[in-house]
């Protein structure tokens, strides 16, 4: 990470987050009643009109200074140390869109189907739970109730980078509207491996940043060692950086938390004239 934000990133009080969460989630997974929601009254009415349950995932939450220019409102993606989901292992919960529309003539030999890339991902050795064509996805899930039925079925979705501006108004709100699943781009042109591609795709986070100011991305899931939590949350922030305009100057506050849990600061660049009443508190 470079040195200027080495200095203003408090790598203890990163490390602090990290054990304070994941030490509360390992409580709250012991208990046999149903877990305390830390989240506050508009995050719980928000998650039950989305009819979606609080996950395992650890998210970095991003605070902008100002609203991010349109330009960059395109999925990012950034790569971590240490991968949440591991495609060569049979637990992995993901699902592969692939672009199976007709091709011309000369392009024929590019277009994909189901048994095809099966056969390949398993002469690979390459785990995926459900292999889903784009036109299956685009005919069968229309409905509401379905296109919730396929958020809920999977952890991680990849997706065919050929598809992935046509993926937003076919998937629908539950992907996209707190950016917890939007597909992570791969490419699965010609014949080489698709191991390493799949690999880079499942050791990545996607930083996608709205028409608002703060944004969330996976930086871990609960299970995980404190020290690959805090080497993935430096990675993001030093790849969040890199990418929002002013980099750090143009960041307000990076929390992180679970989806039900408070979210705890890592990082806050407070306005001058909040530092100022601090300081004569102090």
């Amino acid at each position: 990470m470079p040195s200027t934000t080495m200095a203003k990133i408090n790598e203890d009080q990163v490390r602090k987050a990290v054990k304070a969460l994941l030490k509360w989630k390992k409580l709250q997974s012991k208990k046999t009643h149903e877990p305390q929601n830390l989240n506050s009254l508009s995050d719980e009415e928000e998650n039950e009109e989305d009819g979606v349950v609080d996950d395992n995932f650890i998210y970095l939450q991003l605070t902008l200074k100002k609203i991010p220019p349109k330009e960059l409102t395109t999925p990012h993606k950034i790569t971590l140390p240490n991968p949440f989901f591991h495609p060569l292992e049979s637990f992995a919960n993901i699902c592969l869109i692939i672009d199976d529309r007709p091709r011309k003539p000369h392009n024929s030999k590019t277009k994909l189907d189901v048994e095809t890339v099966q056969k390949k991902l398993k002469s690979e050795g390459i785990s995926i739970t459900k292999v889903l064509k784009f036109t299956k996805l685009k005919s069968e899930y229309k409905s509401f109730d379905s296109k919730l039925d396929l958020y809920g079925s999977y952890e991680l979705f990849l997706a065919d980078k050929r598809v992935m501006n046509l993926l937003p108004g076919l998937l629908g709100k539950h992907f996209y509207k707190k950016k917890r699943k939007v597909p992570v781009p791969v490419d699965l042109r010609g014949n080489s491996s698709w191991k390493e591609e799949i690999e880079r795709a499942c050791s990545s986070t996607l930083l996608c940043l709205g028409s608002g100011t703060c944004s969330v991305l996976k930086i871990g899931r609960g299970g995980m060692e404190n020290g690959e939590v805090m080497e993935n949350v430096l990675a993001a922030i030093d790849g969040i950086i890199e990418f929002v305009p002013k980099k750090l100057n143009g960041i307000r506050a990076f929390h992180l938390k679970f989806s039900d849990s408070l979210a705890l600061p890592v990082y806050e660049d407070l306005p001058d004239q909040v530092q100022n009443t601090e300081k004569k508190k102090k």
